[in-house]
């Protein structure tokens, strides 16, 4: 069961607009009554689900329990049954080791993915997979510290986990895409699965685009977009003080930069210049704040549409 904090007055009076407006009453309902308090969420859940009835702002502010999530590799099988028959909510953070500039970690775009699954998942429960750092495709291939693999082995490993996740029983798959060009896999790869599982909640996308067309915020590589998203996540793993000039060709595997007809447009390939494998604005103007403000609008979103879907 879904557990909720106080709601604000404004939340409950709207609830209470809803309840009457449909000819049912109150009941003398206690606001004191923490079940009853619940009830009145669950209500406003179920008959705002296109939140037409009442502003989003202010169905934003109800606020969920932190949850019992889990890491899916950490349970053992009575866990994982227990986890499916109340919440069953698989997180799968898609990522990649490559290259994002002097400043963030090679991991970056699987660690993004999956504390971006932790913020969601303390509001709605579920498990989160291990990350999967093996993908494909990119314009980062030559870069130093970079692993693509064989776009056909990436596509194998995930439509057999899709598969294999929705006969264990989990009706909610989020499938949060750290390294960008994963978007083509999925837009390949899932319409067979929505068409084969009518009842299944897919949830797919880059941080930039999983939270559906209301919720607008930018995407680049290793630029201020991504590393604002990484001083709101990963704080501890971003140093913008090594945006500085001074490398030199040893950035290169063997010392030798790719040729000209293999380096991406609009990425920077100098490794003297402080934007060395970014594409997007300077990395340097990057805010927390920005990251923070952007970031909580898809977690929202999401948590928004997963609990609807389940309630």
């Amino acid at each position: 069961m879904l557990q909720f904090r106080r709601c604000s007055m404004a939340f409950l009076l709207c609830t209470r607009d809803q309840t009457s407006s449909s000819g049912q009453r109150n009941q003398g309902v206690s606001h004191e009554n923490p079940s009853h308090k619940k009830t009145f969420a669950r209500r406003f859940t179920l008959r705002g689900a296109s939140l037409t009835d009442c502003s989003l702002r202010i169905a934003l502010q109800w606020k969920l329990l932190p949850m019992n999530w889990k890491y899916y590799h950490q349970l053992r099988p009575d866990q994982l049954e227990k986890i499916v028959a109340e919440t069953p909510i698989a997180f799968w953070p898609l990522g990649l080791l490559e290259h994002h500039g002097w400043h963030l970690p090679i991991g970056f775009d699987g660690i993004k993915a999956e504390r971006l699954c932790v913020r969601i998942a303390e509001q709605t429960g579920g498990v989160i997979l291990p990350t999967m750092w093996w993908g494909a495709l990119g314009g980062h291939s030559d870069f130093k510290w970079t692993h693509y693999q064989d776009p056909t082995a990436v596509v194998n490993i995930f439509t057999t986990t899709v598969e294999q996740l929705i006969q264990f029983g989990f009706r909610v798959l989020v499938l949060m895409v750290g390294h960008y060009p994963w978007q083509s896999i999925l837009n390949q790869q899932l319409p067979q699965f929505e068409a084969k599982y009518p009842n299944i909640h897919f949830l797919a996308g880059t941080e930039a685009n999983i939270g559906g067309e209301s919720v607008k915020i930018g995407g680049d590589h290793a630029a201020k977009e991504e590393t604002a998203y990484g001083l709101a996540l990963l704080p501890e793993l971003v140093d913008q003080s090594t945006l500085r000039s001074g490398r030199d060709r040893t950035a290169w595997p063997n010392n030798t930069p790719p040729p000209a007809d293999r380096q991406h447009p609009g990425v920077e390939f100098d490794p003297n210049e402080p934007m060395f494998a970014q594409m997007g604005e300077p990395a340097d103007q990057a805010t927390a704040a920005h990251g923070e403000q952007a970031l909580t609008q898809v977690v929202d979103s999401l948590v928004i549409r997963i609990n609807n879907f389940l309630l």
